[in-house]
This record gives C-alpha cells, sequence and structure tokens, in this order.
C-alpha cells in the first residue's frame, strides 16, 4: 500500500513539473535582472546576467536592421538604435521570458523592462515608431498590446512608419 502511495504522489508531482516547465497558459517567467553592458542594434542588446554576459533579442519586436551581415543598413535602423540606446544603455534592466527562452542562434529571448521605473522598453519602441511587431508563438504574451501600440504608431505616422516605405 505504502508503494502505491508513493508512485501515485510521484506521478502527482511529475505532472504538475511538467504542466510548470510548458508554460501553455502564456505566463512569463522571471529571468532575473540584469545590467546592459552593450546596445547592438534596436531590438538586440548584451547584458550581464547572474554573472554571464548574453546577447538578448526582444520579444515581439522587430527592428530595421544596421548591423546584419551582408545587408545594408535599413530605414531608420541607426534611429532605433539610437532609440533603445537611450532607454537602456548602461542601465539595469528585469528580463522576463514567455514559452521559448532561447533562439536559434542561442540568443536570450526576453521582454524587457528598464528599472527602477519598470518601462516596458519592447512597448516603448512600438509605441514610439522605432519598431515593428513580429509575432512568433509560441512566445505570444504581449502580441496583442504590441499589435494595438503599432496600430496608432501607423496611424499617427510616428517614426518609421513616416520615414520609410513601409508595407
Amino acid at each position: 500500500m505504502r508503494r502505491i502511495v508513493s508512485l501515485a504522489l510521484l506521478a502527482v508531482a511529475l505532472v504538475v513539473v511538467v504542466v510548470h516547465s510548458r508554460r501553455d497558459d502564456g505566463a512569463s517567467a522571471a529571468l532575473g535582472e540584469a545590467r546592459v553592458v552593450r546596445v547592438v542594434d534596436g531590438d538586440t542588446i548584451r547584458v550581464l546576467l547572474h554573472g554571464r554576459e548574453e546577447r538578448v533579442r526582444y520579444i515581439g519586436i522587430d527592428t530595421p536592421e544596421s548591423v546584419e551581415p551582408g545587408t545594408p543598413v535599413q530605414c531608420f535602423a541607426e534611429r532605433a538604435s539610437a532609440a533603445n540606446a537611450a532607454l537602456v544603455a548602461g542601465r539595469r534592466v528585469r528580463l522576463v521570458a514567455d514559452v521559448e527562452s532561447r533562439d536559434r542562434f542561442g540568443r536570450l529571448l526576453a521582454y524587457v523592462y528598464r528599472e527602477p521605473d519598470d518601462a516596458f522598453v519592447n512597448a516603448a519602441l512600438v509605441r514610439d515608431g522605432y519598431a515593428r511587431t513580429l509575432t512568433i508563438p509560441p512566445n505570444v504574451a504581449h502580441a496583442g498590446q504590441l499589435a494595438g501600440l503599432a496600430r496608432a504608431a501607423r496611424e499617427a505616422g510616428r517614426g518609421l512608419w513616416s520615414a520609410c516605405a513601409i508595407q
């Protein structure tokens, strides 16, 4: 009888671990606080996180390319990179993951919040017209919010929406 109870408890524990590790409900998980050591471009930074330098790609947004090998600098890329630097360069940030924590290039994927005011950096870049949305399931926790901000920026002609020929 004791063995059956032990197996049942083990099974329940396993189910709980699997359910929570999948995070299919869109819940986000804190990666931790970090210090920005370099702004790579408009949607990528390098941070010191838990004693390691990590490359972080912002979830849900895409800015024009300024550092893509073999690609010319795109319209508004330098301004997007400068806007990102103004928001986070040298600052402390809080990184929050969605369902997937890394992309195929090994970069951390994160929603980035500037400390101490908790400004949502991904959203600020979209709101001010420095970024478009880029929704890649299953990382969709803020897709609706970012889409609304992009729509408003486009309608108001903010940033890249008036400066560049965008479809």
